[in-house]
């Protein structure tokens, strides 16, 4: 996935787009080579059970990858358990990307399968 990742961060560079990963890889020394040698730009949060809890426990995430995709306002758009397809994920996303440079929410049809009623991220 971060070869998709990266040419999506370099293609919605200075839009309103954004990356964001969580890792659960208990070593953390291993995450930041990992993410050195994939040349992981974007922020990334360990899976630690802070004052919070755990991010994937927040975010009733099953399995990895999760893939969440939030609108301009926090509404989660899309959610998916494992790699979402390229074609379905790049058009959602420039859907919503135009939506948020338009000042629209970019709401999709459907309900999001998040685990939350209104489609709010979990705070």
């Amino acid at each position: 996935m971060y070869p998709h990742e990266r040419s999506l961060v370099k293609h919605y560079a200075d839009r309103p787009f954004a990356i964001i990963g969580v890792n659960s890889d208990s070593d953390r020394e291993a995450i930041q080579e990992v993410m050195a040698k994939e040349k992981i730009t974007w922020r990334s949060f360990w899976n630690d059970a802070g004052s919070e809890g755990k991010i994937s426990d927040r975010w009733n995430v099953s399995g990895w990858p999760t893939l969440f995709l939030l609108d301009a306002e926090g509404r989660i758009a899309a959610k998916w358990l494992g790699a979402p397809p390229a074609e379905e994920l790049e058009a959602l996303i420039e859907r919503l990307v135009k939506a948020a440079e338009d000042g629209q929410s970019g709401e999709p049809d459907r309900k999001p399968d998040s685990g939350e009623a209104d489609g709010r991220t979990p705070r």
